[in-house]
Parts: C-alpha cells; structure tokens; sequence
C-alpha cells in the first residue's frame, strides 16, 4: 500500500532528479566548456521546509564577480525546465577547492586550452559523486616553489614558465610554453 508520504517523497526525488538534470547544463561564465556542476560550484539541490526549492553554490573564491551571473543562470534552468522559483544559497564553507573539479571537467579544460590545477589540496575526501557533496576536509597550502610547472595544453610538454601570477581571472595564471610558444591560463590549485 502506498501511503501519501511516499507518494510525496517520490515526487520530490523526481523533482530533485530534474533540477539536477536541468542544473547540468548550466555553464561556468568564465568557462563555457564546463558547468557549474562540473567545477563543484553547484553543491546542493534540495526541497526546504516551506516546498520551495533551494540551490546551495559555493564560488571558487569569494569575490568571485560570476556569482551573480551564475545565480541568474540558475534561476533561468529551474525556469524553463518548470521547477522555479527557486532560492539561491550562497555558502562559503567549506571553502571551494580545486580538487572538486572533475576528471571530466579538467579534460575539458585542458582541450579548451587551459592547463587543469595539478596536485591535490586536501586529504582525500568522501564525494557524493550524484550530488556533488564534499565532507569537510582540511586543506594544505603548498608554497610556489614546491609546485611542479603544468604541462601545456597545446602540446603537452612540461617546459613551461609562469608569465603572471594572474592570468584572464583571478583563479588562473599566464603560463607560456617554451617548446610550442603558446601562451596559456594555468587554473591554480587552491
């Protein structure tokens, strides 16, 4: 027998199924190749008390200037796809990493001609990988001289020099290749 819990419980993990369908297409505005979800920007889709639907992002850095767009972007998925309004929680802890990127996504980078951060920042954490959710960890700041140079995108050679330390945004930094000559944004391990 089915009671009316379960009925609505199923309902709402349909709904959330959707919204996590509708939410993986939205791209990073800065990175158009890969979504929010896929940089672990997106860290939480639920249903809150009062039945509105809540979307919980973490930005890459918390001045990041893309936050307001990427709300706007998810407010407009929900939108189309029939599950808004919605409420936006912006939470700064844990503080994103780089090590949430996914195997995916630092592919894609790197075919779109950015090096993917090397190296991990934290221990090893336990990841959610359908929902994203990251369990507290603690992160280790590794001095500049310590990390290896990244290998360019183009041509894959590790013969590469940092130009500076700020690259087209904040999170990334202008290398250049020394065998291909080509310059290109390095996304740095934080």
């Amino acid at each position: 027998m089915t009671t009316t819990a379960d009925t609505s419980r199923a309902s709402t993990d349909s709904m959330l199924e959707r919204a996590w369908a509708a939410l993986e297409g939205v791209p990073d505005p800065e990175i158009p190749v890969v979504s929010i979800r896929e940089l672990g920007i997106l860290r939480d889709v639920r249903r809150a008390a009062d039945g509105v639907l809540e979307v919980v992002i973490t930005p890459t850095y918390s001045g990041c200037p893309a936050m307001a767009q990427i709300a706007e972007d998810i407010a407009h998925a929900l939108e189309i796809t029939g599950l808004g309004p919605c409420r936006i929680e912006t939470t700064l802890a844990p503080a994103w990493t780089t090590d949430w990127i996914t195997a995916d996504a630092r592919e894609k980078l790197r075919a779109y001609g950015i090096a993917p951060p090397t190296g991990q920042c934290g221990d090893d954490a336990a990841t959610d990988a359908g929902q994203n959710t990251v369990t507290e960890k603690a992160l280790r700041f590794v001095p500049p001289a310590a990390l290896v140079p990244p290998a360019c995108p183009h041509c894959g050679s590790a013969h590469t020099e940092r130009l500076s330390q700020f690259g087209s945004t904040a999170c990334k930094a202008l290398y250049r290749c020394l065998d291909c000559r080509e310059p290109f944004d390095y996304f740095k391990p934080y």
